[in-house]
């Protein structure tokens, strides 16, 4: 058996006291919810704000890049469904260390997430209840989200349908509201043209460095989609699955960032203090007249925060699993009961919450070192997706073309589009101060795990050599 097959087996054995509970739609919901989170409506701001209306060149760039991961993600997982997805990939395609480095450093950016999400729907709860402590709040998020996780898997699936389906719902409520306006059709507004398009500075009002601030910003926002395909290996139908979930959340992810981009620029000036203060959502609602609009996307983002804070204790407790199956993580942390990692969902959540205690006792250097070595993990996972499809597609179109269910577009030319799209954001993340520090921290952490796990692959190759 070859050191690129091996790993295959071990993983199906180590997924299959996994349950699998999950409908397919759960998987379209996560699909779609996933990537629906606060960067979208609170985070986006501060990408308007240096891109002006080229916030939407910003989206449609980043959100193609994005597509053509997920359709690469897509193949791959339709073709090995996995519950340590892109990791299992990396394992296959490269080599273990691969594997070791891309799935350690996303279960570490998951833990992170875990933690900043429930800082974030912490603050909204506080401002609700003035006097009534965050790192409570925190608390009961945690052990809330901990207890849906240690519980079958079919428990996190309709809490992320019915998160996802409120976040879903204000999009598209928001959307028609916002095209109504820029018709003049809703009562009490005018159409406002390309008035705000073109006014203030024009379309590129900050030019081209404006616009890679923009770039870089919602690039990040995408984040949140992968864990789609850690699910799919839980549910029913995985192969199909999978295909119809990554298929589906295509046009949908077009429509809700772009489109919400479009709506926001138009009928706002850009330069709209309130547009960061208050978040665009709640800025262009405010614009329009619409009554309560901070208080209405208080609760919507208030939902994404624990709707993400759900997924990733999900997506983390299920990365660790997997590594442990392949030999790469403390067995422990494998254990699974009624079809649960329950150990690894405790670890993940104890973790998440362990961030939280550090903002508060080391704010401005360890909590800040751990923000900047998440910078640009997604970037990093990212790559190993698209080097590993374009291993994996050649040896399945030789092995097994009937696993191809899903397909990557015009393969290899647009998988190397994508690698080139992915450099050059790191060339750009190097090019601002801002994204520089976290790109030197998060190639740190890169590199110690890729050495940690390339000398876990030699020893176990020695180990195996003399048996």
């Amino acid at each position: 058996m070859s050191r690129t097959s091996a790993p295959a087996p071990v993983d199906q054995q180590a997924d299959a006291p996994l349950s699998h509970g999950l409908k397919q739609r759960h998987l379209s919901m996560i699909a779609l919810g996933g990537v629906i989170g606060a960067g979208l409506f609170v985070g986006s701001g501060a990408g308007i704000a240096a891109a002006g209306p080229s916030i939407v060149i910003a989206y449609a760039i980043s959100g193609l890049l994005v597509m053509l991961v997920m359709r690469m993600l897509g193949e791959m997982s339709a073709a090995n469904p996995a519950s340590g997805s892109f990791s299992v990939h990396a394992d296959r395609a490269i080599g273990p260390w691969a594997g070791f480095t891309a799935g350690w450093a996303f279960w570490f950016l998951l833990c992170v997430a875990v933690g900043l999400e429930g800082i974030g729907a912490a603050k909204i709860m506080t401002g609700w209840l003035p006097g009534t402590p965050e790192w409570a709040w925190v608390a009961l998020f945690m052990l809330v989200f901990c207890g849906t996780n240690l519980a079958a898997v079919k428990n996190f699936g309709e809490f992320e349908f019915w998160f996802a389906a409120i976040k879903v719902g204000a999009i598209a409520l928001f959307l028609g509201i916002g095209v109504l306006a820029i018709l003049g059709i809703l009562p009490g507004t005018d159409a406002p043209g390309t008035a705000n398009l073109t006014g203030d500075g024009g379309f590129l009002p900050n030019g081209t460095e404006g616009l890679v601030v923009g770039l870089l910003a919602s690039v990040f926002a995408y984040g949140g989609l992968e864990t789609v395909t850690i699910a799919a290996a839980e549910s029913e139908h995985p192969v199909q699955g999978v295909a119809k979930a990554v298929r589906t959340a295509m046009w949908r992810i077009a429509l809700f960032y772009i489109g919400s981009m479009a709506v926001i620029v138009t009928l706002v000036p850009w330069g709209d203090p309130k547009v960061v203060e208050k978040g665009p959502y709640v800025a262009t609602l405010d614009h329009l007249g619409i009554p309560a609009a901070g208080q209405i996307m208080n609760v919507v983002v208030l939902v994404a925060l624990l709707s993400a804070m759900n997924a990733n204790v999900y997506g983390a407790s299920r990365m660790a699993c997997s590594l442990v199956a392949r030999g790469q993580g403390p067995k422990a942390l494998g254990r699974t009961s009624g079809g649960v990692p329950r150990t690894a969902v405790l670890v993940s959540s104890v973790f998440g919450f362990l961030c939280v205690l550090l903002s508060y006792w080391r704010p401005n250097d360890v909590f800040m070192w751990l923000l900047n070595m998440i910078g640009a993990i997604i970037l990093v996972v990212w790559i190993f997706i698209a080097v590993s499809q374009l291993v994996l597609r050649r040896r399945t179109e030789r092995e097994d073309p009937s696993k191809l269910v899903v397909k990557m577009w015009l393969y290899p030319a647009l998988t190397w589009v994508a690698l080139a799209g992915m450099v050059a954001v790191f060339v750009l993340m190097a090019r601002e101060p801002d994204t520089r520090t976290q790109l030197y921290y998060t190639g740190g952490l890169t590199v110690a795990l890729a050495i940690v796990g390339y000398v876990r692959q030699v020893r176990e190759r020695r180990v195996r050599a003399a048996a």
